[in-house]
């Protein structure tokens, strides 16, 4: 189950394989001195650490950030996560999903898997907070400071993702930050803080980004071995090497130059197995190989791994020294190499040189060969990380020893490679290997398709031409004696039926056939290639004359008894089918007859069928027409008196109205009267107030008033009255105190009849209003039913108008079928038009059916639905109150 595990962490989709190792892996399965598996061991070659920060479209990341972006909700919420499209170390492709690949299954099934190896659930959730980490640590941007060569986090976007990579590896942000912006420079008297430009920066975080990764990965190794469990003493082992091919791209890099020079490693070592095994057999069979050619491909290993001349060397020599950089490493390659027949400098090219491999030329770029190849921790990372809180990313990063404490000692991953390389050659020659070449058809990763081209150069990169090159050198046909003979003894039959032993026969054979280009050994026969088709195609053609001769006594012999047996059969077929005639015949007349009566009986039955039907529809028809004529009629003259009682409504309301309105204007005439009196009496009530004042004028002001009041003596008799009695009383001091408590009464009464008088008038002016309202909706009720009534009468004259036409039809309808039968008597018909012509009269007869009449479902609907569709069509609009039962009503 430890598959799962290190494809998430160790696969990713390139060009040419959506599931790729992107680095070496030897599995050994060890075994004690009885044969019994003692122990396993996981080993790994050059992790692609670049492919973390740095990815091509269309290929991927790993898939473990794809994976955790699938995740359940709960835990993209707990790391933060997204869509893999906004994370830069994800985005950089526009490959985000594969074709029949479901990364939320995926998910569970690694998380299952760590389960079964031995990793806790709390170190399961430490894994994916560091994994989760790296992809908020790649979206940390970076500006340009105040200060010349400084930097500092760029907005609001980044300080978030800052402080979710810190908060994910338990570390302060601050610290995160100034490991990420700044560097410590250690000289003898005193260590300097030098702040990184933003690109300084970048180059920091991506480098924290891909150390911290490679331990992960280097943990999770180490786990599953103790997880399996090793055996340091065991004897024997069987190895599984499952490492990355041949590599050539656009762009090569350093990773593509480590694979290949691998794949050159082991090239050399199936060249030699297979040499070395072609060279054995030959000595054993005691045939001479001195003339076999074998290439050996020892000069382009010189050049890569040579010391101190090869490329890793002035690699190594480049990344000591402190000024050099791709170009100077790049033209130091140019210098020495210029005259080797396996280095190659492109024209007008500054940094870029090409290798012939053994599976072609290779172009790599060497810009980033310099900084892929430092191994190193940089001691500002290292001490924020080994101070962190948790303890997992802590173990990830142990503390430098004390003499490394104060300087960065620089490791070169290339010399390491190569030293590993070589450990596993020194295992690979200490067992006997067996090779399996694996062959994809096709780039397009669809079945039954397959490319020439692509093939023979997976071909070419698995070193399979240059083996059949090898073999192909000597004699690559090896027979052994009992082989050949069996396979083309046929070639010599008297040579099989003589006493012969093997290696004569077969010499005989070959002599026969007139070969040359062979050799015989002790116990084998070597051919030549072209050797082994020419006697496959003598075989052939011996083959095929004695089949031709096989076959055609055998198809004679088929022949005849098919002859024979097709004339015994054609006889009985002969007798089967007359009787099989004659059987029909007699089947034909039989059925005649029985068709005729049958006819006979259907045709009266239809003839009385028909004449039910009619006289059934005849008689519903009258029915439904007379109804239909007397429901009209019915409401034609209920319309006429809603229409009278309407009208004698709108008189009343209009006679009554003319009555309002006179009382109106005679309210509104006295209601100025009142007016005028309250104002005269108001201006004696001011002219009483002072007794001597009223005295002086009391004679004059009592006269002006007695007479307008006389005026108004019609309509207020009694009031005149008392106050022409009240002013002509003796002109006494005591009196005229009495009087004006009189009038001071009088004048309040008379207000009270004022306001009272108003509030009547205002309520008649309600009314009013109210009786103008009824009277016009009274109009326009009027008006529609009117409108109505001609409606009514028009769709009366239409329907009666329709109902002629169809009693037309209908006697023309029975007047055809009257031939068939006489079932529809004359006084029906008669019965009917002079209804129809009679159908405004009041004399109307509703027919009954008798009780032998069948029910209404077997009615011919078909000869009265017309006549039921216009007659429902040309019903008149009425409203709720009006809807009565119309000729449908009748059903």
């Amino acid at each position: 189950m430890s598959n799962p595990v290190l494809e998430a962490f160790g696969n990713a989709k390139t060009v040419r394989n959506n599931n790729s190792s992107r680095f070496g892996k030897f599995v050994e399965i060890q075994f004690d001195k009885n044969g019994r598996i003692s122990g396993a061991a996981i080993r790994t070659y050059l992790l692609e650490r670049s492919r973390v920060c740095q990815i091509s479209d269309p290929e991927r990341n790993y898939h473990c950030f794809y994976l955790l972006c699938a995740a359940p909700p709960q835990e993209r919420e707990k790391y933060k996560l997204g869509n893999p499209k906004s994370f830069h170390y994800l985005n950089q492709s526009n490959c985000y999903e594969l074709t029949g690949v479901n990364d939320a299954h995926d998910y569970l099934a690694t998380k299952r898997a760590m389960d079964i190896v031995g990793i806790c659930e709390q170190e399961q959730d430490a894994i994916f907070r560091v994994v989760a980490a790296i992809l908020h640590l790649g979206n940390i941007d970076f500006a340009k400071g105040e200060e010349s060569d400084s930097s500092f986090v760029k907005d609001e976007e980044s300080k978030f993702h800052l402080d979710m990579t810190a908060e994910l590896l338990m570390c302060d942000p601050q610290a995160l930050e100034d490991a990420l912006c700044k560097r410590m420079m250690i000289t003898p008297e005193d260590v300097i803080k030098k702040s990184l430009d933003p690109l300084g920066a970048t180059v920091s975080r991506d480098g924290l980004a891909k150390t911290i990764y490679s331990r992960l990965f280097d943990w999770l190794v180490g786990k599953i071995n103790v997880s399996i469990g090793q055996d340091p003493g065991s004897e024997y082992l069987i190895g599984v090497l499952d490492i990355y091919g041949f590599e050539s791209f656009k762009n090569n890099s350093f990773e593509q130059f480590c694979i290949n020079y691998t794949n050159e490693k082991l090239q050399q070592h199936f060249n030699q197995h297979v040499f070395k095994m072609e060279q054995e057999e030959y000595v054993r069979e005691e045939i001479d190989w001195s003339y076999i050619e074998f290439v050996d491909n020892q000069d382009v290993l010189d050049l890569i791994e040579k010391k101190p001349g090869g490329i890793i060397a002035l690699l190594d020599e480049a990344c000591i020294l402190p000024k050099s950089n791709h170009e100077s490493f790049a033209q130091k390659l140019y210098q020495i190499f210029k005259n080797h027949k396996r280095f190659i400098k492109p024209k007008l090219a500054r940094s870029e040189f090409a290798i012939v491999h053994y599976a072609g030329d290779v172009l790599y770029q060497s810009e980033h060969f310099l900084d892929k190849n430092k191994d190193y921790v940089v001691p500002e990372h290292q001490d924020l990380l080994s101070a962190s809180k948790c303890s997992f990313v802590a173990g990830l990063f142990p503390p430098f020893p004390e003499d490394m404490a104060k300087s960065s000692k620089f490791s070169s991953i290339g010399s390491r490679f190569k030293l590993q390389l070589q450990q596993l050659m020194e295992t690979l020659n200490s067992t006997e290997p067996h090779y399996i070449r694996c062959v994809k058809p096709n780039t397009v990763l669809q079945p039954a398709i397959f490319e020439n081209a692509t093939v023979m150069q997976q071909l070419r990169s698995g070193g399979v031409l240059e083996a059949v090159r090898i073999k192909c050198a000597g004699y690559p046909t090896h027979r052994t004696f009992s082989e050949f003979l069996s396979r083309f003894g046929v070639l010599a039959p008297e040579v099989l039926e003589g006493d012969y032993e093997e290696k004569v026969a077969c010499g005989k054979i070959l002599e026969k056939m007139g070969l040359k280009g062979y050799l015989i050994g002790t116990s084998k026969i070597f051919l030549r290639g072209n050797l082994m088709a020419e006697l496959d195609a003598k075989r052939t053609k011996r083959h095929t004359t004695a089949a031709l001769a096989i076959l055609k006594h055998i198809r004679t012999r088929i022949d005849r008894k098919k002859y024979i047996a097709k004339k015994r059969g054609c006889v009985l077929l002969q007798s089967y089918w007359r009787g099989i005639r004659a059987r029909e015949l007699y089947e034909i007349k039989r059925r005649e007859a029985a068709a005729i009566k049958i006819q006979k009986t259907i045709r009266g039955y239809l003839a009385r069928k028909l004449h039910v039907k009619t006289r059934i529809s005849t008689v519903v028809l009258q029915a439904g027409i007379r109804a239909m004529i007397a429901r009209c009629e019915y409401r034609h003259r209920r319309r006429q008196v809603k229409a009278a009682i309407v009208i004698q409504s709108h008189g009343r309301r209009y006679r009554c109205a003319s009555e309002y309105k006179m009382i109106r204007k005679q309210s509104t005439n006295d209601e100025g009267l009142t007016n005028q009196r309250m104002t005269n009496l108001e201006e004696t009530e001011e002219d009483l107030v002072s007794p001597c004042s009223l005295l002086n004028s009391s004679t004059d002001s009592i006269d002006e008033t007695i007479e307008m009041i006389a005026k108004e003596s019609h309509v207020y008799p009694k009031e005149v009255e008392e106050a022409y009695f009240i002013i002509k009383e003796p002109t006494s001091p005591v009196k005229d105190t009495e009087q004006v408590g009189a009038l001071t009464a009088e004048v309040a009464n008379l207000k009270a009849l004022l306001q009272a008088e108003r509030q009547r008038a205002n309520e008649s002016e309600r009314k009013c209003a109210a009786a103008q309202k009824l009277s016009e909706e009274g109009r326009k009720k009027l008006k529609e039913n009117e409108r109505k009534v001609q409606q009514l009468q028009d769709c009366i004259s239409r329907m009666v108008h329709c109902m002629a036409n169809q009693i037309s039809e209908m006697k023309m309808i029975m007047s055809s079928n009257s031939g068939a039968s006489s079932s529809i008597p004359s006084e029906v018909l008669t019965e009917a038009t002079s209804s129809c012509s009679d159908s405004s009269s009041e004399d109307f007869t509703f027919p009954v059916p008798t009780p032998s009449t069948p029910a209404f479902s077997s009615f011919g609907t078909n000869n009265f639905q017309l006549i039921v569709q216009d007659i429902s069509a040309a019903e008149i609009p009425r409203s709720d109150n009006d809807r009565e039962g119309g000729f449908s009503d009748y059903f």
